[in-house]
């Protein structure tokens, strides 16, 4: 692969972490008019409606039997993770899931080395992993004096991790295929929304749609659907492309740095020596992961002398 690929690449997933590291904000806006089951249904059905408009053409299959991977990608990446995490959200702490989410880069790892049949992880993918996980835990608990556990949130937390990884490998399997980015997104978006349906009615679902006369709603709405859905789901699927889905995954652990920065500058909210240290972590651990293997290095170092 060619620097300039990579470095797409690189760029493409920065981009979507750029973003959803401020959805927050909209998030936490349209929580006072929405239900976040609502909100979940609303962006994605945006960002359906534009990719469409975008590429008003069919996606042709070469084999029907990947139609399974798609509609594997749109349970992982669209209802579980989203559902997962918003469920976690009411039995524990945000700061928790903030942390145990962020385990989906290791996961994706290790699912690349057990399905896809890739490089084993080296050393520096679990140095990476340890350092970011560090920092993102003094980021998320910097408010707060004690880690304080629940297994029934946390453990909905890991699995939204684990769902997230999931969607990454299946889009890599997918894109292998030779398929668009956007047609490819799409295909996802439909299954993630199908699968979403049944839970509607379970979790208090109404349309209420006078409530996107609001322009603060409507507003944040077409962010979450079109910019943080449509947009970075397409640009994520390419940097999978690009990087392939552990490299790419591995910048989830930007998310909460990114969110700090936000609280910041947006909300005006302070910044603790604790949550700057993590922030400094968690940069160093991603840049750890995004090396080469150590064992490599060294194998290049010794073939240059």
């Amino acid at each position: 692969m060619t620097h300039s690929k990579t470095l797409t690449g690189h760029l493409a997933a920065l981009i979507c972490i750029l973003v959803w590291g401020t959805t927050f904000v909209s998030t936490k806006v349209l929580l006072r008019a929405f239900l976040p089951v609502e909100i979940l249904l609303f962006r994605f059905l945006l960002g359906y409606a534009a990719l469409w408009l975008a590429c008003p053409r069919f996606l042709r299959i070469a084999d029907r039997r990947q139609e399974v991977l798609f509609a594997c990608a749109g349970l992982c990446g669209v209802t579980l993770y989203f559902l997962l995490e918003n469920v976690a959200l009411t039995y524990t702490f945000a700061s928790n899931v903030g942390v145990i989410v962020a385990v989906s880069p290791f996961f994706a790892g290790l699912l690349a080395f057990w399905l896809l049949r890739a490089e084993r992880p080296g050393l520096n993918f679990f140095l990476g992993f340890a350092a970011a996980m560090l920092g993102i835990g003094l980021i998320s608990f910097s408010g707060s004096t004690q880690l304080r556990l629940n297994p029934a949130g946390d453990v909905l937390a890991v699995l939204a991790g684990l769902s997230w990884a999931g969607y990454s490998i299946i889009t890599r399997k997918l894109m292998s295929f030779g398929y668009n980015s956007l047609l490819v997104t799409r295909r996802c978006f439909f299954y993630g929304l199908l699968f979403m349906l049944p839970a509607l009615p379970f979790m208090g679902f109404q349309w209420r749609l006078e409530r996107l006369a609001d322009v603060t709603n409507s507003a944040n709405l077409l962010f979450l659907g079109l910019g943080a859905s449509a947009l970075c789901f397409v640009t994520w699927t390419f940097a999978i492309k690009r990087l392939g889905a552990v490299k790419s995954c591995a910048y989830i652990y930007l998310v909460p740095v990114v969110t700090v920065v936000t609280a910041v500058l947006v909300l005006h909210e302070r910044i603790t020596l604790m949550a700057a240290a993590g922030i400094a972590l968690t940069m160093l651990g991603l840049g750890i992961s995004e090396m080469r293997g150590f064992s490599a290095l060294k194998k290049a170092n010794t073939l240059r002398g």
